[in-house]
């Protein structure tokens, strides 16, 4: 048995085996099964160490061991055989007579139980499965804990210290239960012992392999029992049976699915266990067992939110992985999402023996590391997925992907997001023919589109587990949605509400009346048009909520804010400190990442019980909720469409909790008649953006193509753009210009920024049709994934940067690495301008002049005279986010720099993971240009801090799914400061260690860091 420790077998019985002697075992064919040959009782073992194995492994003339080192004897005679290389008679039966022997013990906590061995033992089939669950001692973390679990590490040192000297590696020949490394050095006192003989009459002698085999057995049977089950051996081996069962049933054409849908049953065992999912809905089990599905046939799948479609995909994506033994791609639409389903599905990994990878922001290696054994789940979002794909083609690997898996398809028709991941579907049906696309929605329309575009099959349900009731309200008229009556709505009941003047001048809408019919028992979301108007519906509520409110659940409360106060460095929004006595908060994107996960725990545990949010929290992590209101059918000053309608009210009932689930739209007379269109028109069709983003969109396509030799000239890339979504629509999206002039005009625009070039072939002396080359520049832009139209002015300035690079700061670096797209947004407050260029060093604004920023510029600016010399606004913009970022650097606390420059939190956090994502884009370019070699270690280094923005002892900690900067300090301060440390942790030690820590967060950790 194989110890997870200290790697170390041993070897028990309950009763005495007589061994065949070697010349009979050696004679005895290969096929035959083992003698029944049995023996006297054993007599009682009398602990002494004169022989540790007593009867059960004699050392008698006439025992195996004696006839072990007869052999060896004889071959000492004939060196010329060689002990080491060739033992035709030996190696054989020893191993099988040792296999046979591990075979029929199983030791469980400390009983010792008989098994007889089985025909099968010996089988292909199970040998291959006891190789499966071999632990390899390489592989152990145990070593590097924390300090809270440093006694059990002495102890097990201690009782294994004798078993790793290097005295002990030598070539002989081993049982097969030992590795070279498991031999102990034997002490003097202890060789005169079993060997006399031998050590008196010629010391110089080597020992003999008796001797050794001795001195390993003796050594086995002192050594402490490590602390692995072999029952847990055992149920590996099981799954791993299982899984081979399914992949053969996946194979094969019979119908028989296996334990549960071709996966092993402990998968179904971990849905109930990390899930809570005990049955699949009757929609689930047909969309599973779809012939399309088994046939490996693409899928598009759309049912209402909240109807369970993450699960049909998840069931898919480890059938992939374990069955096929396939990579996995998800591609999700948000970085909150990707880590949520990060921290969801690493368990699994764990569990199942796969690895789940993050692809988001600055996060993500290209190519991912090639694996021979464990497969990956790579989850993704839609930048960092086309990163991904375009990496594994130009490594030849793109194969290796046996499914991709596409959350909200609809974002296809998204801008710029939607041409990138119109762009990656493309290439990967163009490149791989055995890759399977699955893509899922809420709201799709133009289905035969899509349809058409992946050549996928179509499945659809109105299934939703809780029954949804749309309500309207005018005035203080409460309307049911009917599309079947004559005008679309039918009177459900009067609000009735006993308001005073005051109540009725703050709030017309009735929105506390609303609220109080529903909360503190059961949820509520409250969407509202703008963040601000969030902050304000929040704290109104509050003023006139009952007392009795804040009884509610009370003590939980009260952790909650500390908790809160926790994460934010100390610092408390006073909106927040004022509503969450009531259980009610806001959200939306101006909380930084810490406050929003852990309000998003506390709704989802009942401890809040009201959210006022933006249409962000719709599109984001699933937060369902009895009753949702619609402040008013407007995101900011756009009027809603059809598909943000859809996503918001899918947010009403929870399955499992509410029997129904309410969304009530509150309007003006004015808009009656455009929100009736609304609620009774059909979703919005998707179209592709290809060619409306020209440097994000067609552009950046045709790049890759030729960068990544899919095509090598425009019949080539006319050929590839015919099979994609644009090339579909285009008749209906562009009826003035062929899909061939399209292609030209975007190909002449790269040859004018140099990005590509042609290279004409010449026959007979005679130019034919040219092929289309990748320049240096080109290069490097696709390799960071860049935005084509910021290529040019990136390279302008990392070039001026080479003139006069300061690196007494890191400003400098910090401004060449400052995004522009977010340069536009920037609205700079002139006076702390100013003032944060007067607390510059000389160095400092040494590189305020290389830029092209002066200070009398800025003064100017602050005191409203006029300025005759203009300054390019981008750069001066782009200096004053490098000032934010390069004082985030310096006090890693968002709250206090978000305060000194007058700006929300999480503008200033959203700012930061920006320029993390940036900066590895450029680190990225660099790499690809030689003249910009001396930007990469600095880069490298700079993108970290950027990542984590926190003191570099935190950085590994951060690199943990799960864990954000406040959890990294209460880890380290407890004694996790490696990745390893969190690895061998306790959950239930952690819980008790770690303020605010839950038993699922504790396990979803360790499973991450795992």
């Amino acid at each position: 048995m194989e110890g997870t420790g200290s790697g170390i077998r041993r070897r028990v019985s309950t009763r005495k085996r007589s061994r065949r002697s070697l010349r009979e075992t050696a004679a005895a064919p290969s096929g035959a099964g083992r003698g029944a040959g049995g023996g006297e009782e054993a007599p009682a073992h009398n602990g002494g160490e004169e022989d540790m194995c007593d009867g059960y492994d004699s050392f008698a003339e006439n025992s195996f061991l004696a006839h072990v080192d007869d052999l060896e004897q004889k071959y000492m005679q004939f060196p010329e055989c060689g002990i080491i290389t060739a033992q035709p008679a030996f190696d054989k039966p020893c191993s099988k007579s040792t296999e046979t022997s591990e075979s029929e013990i199983i030791a469980t906590d400390g009983n010792l139980t008989e098994v007889r061995t089985r025909d099968y033992c010996h089988s292909p089939k199970t040998l291959s499965l006891q190789e499966n669950v071999t632990i390899e001692p390489g592989d152990d973390l145990l070593y590097d804990v924390p300090c809270s679990q440093a006694l059990y590490l002495e102890k097990t040192e201690d009782s294994t210290s004798d078993l790793n000297k290097p005295s002990a590696k030598e070539s002989y020949p081993l049982p097969s239960h030992q590795n070279l490394n498991e031999i102990p050095v034997e002490q003097p006192q202890e060789k005169k012992k079993l060997s006399p003989k031998s050590t008196e009459s010629d010391p110089s002698r080597r020992r003999s392999l008796k001797d050794r085999l001795k001195s390993a057995m003796t050594g086995n049977a002192k050594a402490q029992t490590p602390k692995f089950s072999k029952r847990k051996q055992l149920k590996e081996a099981i799954l791993s049976e299982e899984i081979n069962v399914a992949k053969r049933t996946m194979e094969s054409s019979s119908d028989d699915l296996g334990p549960f849908y071709s996966l092993p049953s402990k998968v179904r065992d971990l849905f109930v266990q990390y899930k809570g999912i005990k049955k699949l809905y009757d929609w689930q089990h047909t969309c599973l067992t779809l012939t399309c599905l088994q046939q490996r046939k693409n899928l598009i799948y759309s049912l209402p939110t909240s109807g369970g479609k993450t699960l049909v995909a998840e069931i898919l994506m480890l059938q992939e992985l374990l069955c096929r033994q396939k990579s996995v791609l998800m591609i999700l639409p948000y970085v909150a999402i990707v880590q949520e389903k990060i921290s969801s599905l690493s368990s699994f990994g764990v569990e199942l023996g796969f690895h789940v990878e993050e692809y988001a922001g600055s996060k993500g290696r290209f190519p991912p590391i090639k694996r021979r054994g464990k497969k990956s789940l790579y989850i993704a979002t839609i930048e960092k997925a086309h990163g991904l794909v375009n990496s594994l083609i130009e490594d030849g690997r793109i194969n290796e992907l046996g499914l991709v898996v596409v959350d909200e398809l609809h974002m296809i028709g998204e801008g710029s997001r939607g041409a990138i991941l119109e762009i990656t579907l493309a290439k990967i049906l163009y490149t791989s023919k055995t890759t399977q696309i699955i893509g899922m929605s809420a709201t799709l329309n133009n289905v035969e589109e899509l349809q058409e575009f992946l050549k996928a099959d179509y499945y659809t349900s109105k299934f939703r587990p809780v029954e949804l009731k749309e309500y309207l309200k005018i005035n203080d008229t409460i309307y049911e949605v009917d599309i079947k009556a004559e005008k679309g709505y039918t009177f459900s009941r009067l609000l009735k509400c006993k308001y005073s003047d005051n109540l009725k001048k703050m709030d017309p809408d009735h929105l506390v009346a609303l609220v109080t019919e529903v909360i503190p028992n059961y949820s509520c979301l409250v969407f509202c048009p703008t963040k601000k108007n969030c902050e304000n519906v929040a704290d109104m509520i509050c003023k006139f909520l009952n007392k009795d409110y804040l009884k509610h659940r009370e003590k939980e409360k009260c952790d909650f804010l500390k908790n809160l106060k926790n994460v934010s460095n100390g610092s408390l929004c006073p909106v927040l400190k004022r509503t969450i006595p009531f259980g009610v908060a806001y959200h939306h994107s101006g909380l930084t990442n810490d406050e929003r996960k852990i309000l998003e725990e506390a709704y989802s545990t009942g401890v809040l019980c009201l959210l006022t949010c933006t249409s962000t929290l719709a599109a984001g992590v699933n937060l369902p909720a009895r009753r949702v209101i619609l402040r008013a059918p407007y995101i900011a000053t756009q009027f809603l469409k059809r598909n943000q309608y859809q996503q918001m009210i899918g947010r009403a009932g929870r399955a499992g909790i509410d029997t129904v689930g309410e969304s009530i739209l509150i309007l003006q007379e004015k808009d009656k008649h455009l929100v009736l269109d609304l609620v009774n028109s059909p979703l919005e069709n998707c179209y592709s953006h290809l060619g409306q983003e020209i440097t994000k969109g067609i552009q950046s396509l045709l790049l890759s193509l030729i960068g990544l030799k899919i095509a090598r000239n425009l019949e080539g890339i006319y050929d590839f753009m015919c099979g994609t979504f644009f090339g579909i629509q285009q008749k209906s999206l562009s009826e003035e210009k062929s899909l061939w002039e399209i292609s030209q005009k975007a190909l002449e625009g790269l040859i004018e920024k140099g990005l590509l070039q042609r290279q004409s072939v010449c026959k007979n002396g005679e130019e034919s049709q040219c092929d289309l080359q990748i320049t240096k520049l080109g290069k490097a832009s696709l390799k960071g994934t860049l935005d084509l139209a910021y290529c040019d002015i990136l390279y302008k300035d990392l070039k001026k940067g080479l003139e006069g690079l300061v690196l007494e700061s890191y400003l400098h670096l910090i401004y060449l690495t400052t995004p522009y797209d977010m340069v536009s947004q920037c609205r700079p407050d002139w006076m702390i301008y100013l003032s944060r260029f007067n607390y510059l060093s000389s160095a400092e604004q040494k590189v305020a002049a290389i830029v092209g920023v002066s200070e009398s510029f800025i003064t100017k600016k602050a005191s409203g005279q006029a300025i005759k010399k203009e300054v390019d606004k981008n750069i001066v913009n782009r200096l004053y986010l490098s000032f934010i970022l390069y004082a985030l650097l310096k006090e890693t606390n968002v709250w206090s720099v978000s305060e000194k420059f007058n700006m929300s939190r999480g503008y200033v956090q959203a700012l930061l993971s920006g320029a993390a994502s940036f900066s590895s884009c450029v680190l990225h370019f660099c790499e690809e240009l030689e003249e910009f070699w001396v930007y990469r270690a600095l880069l490298t280094e700079l993108t970290k801090k950027l990542s984590y923005c926190v003191k570099a002892d935190l950085v590994p900690l951060m690199e943990v799914t799960g864990v954000l900067e406040s959890r990294a300090k209460q880890l380290y301060d407890a004694g996790y400061k490696t990745v390893a440390h969190l690895a061998n942790a306790d959950p239930e030690v952690l819980i008790r260690t770690i303020d605010h820590l839950s038993r699922r967060q504790a396990k979803q950790i360790v499973s991450s860091a795992k």
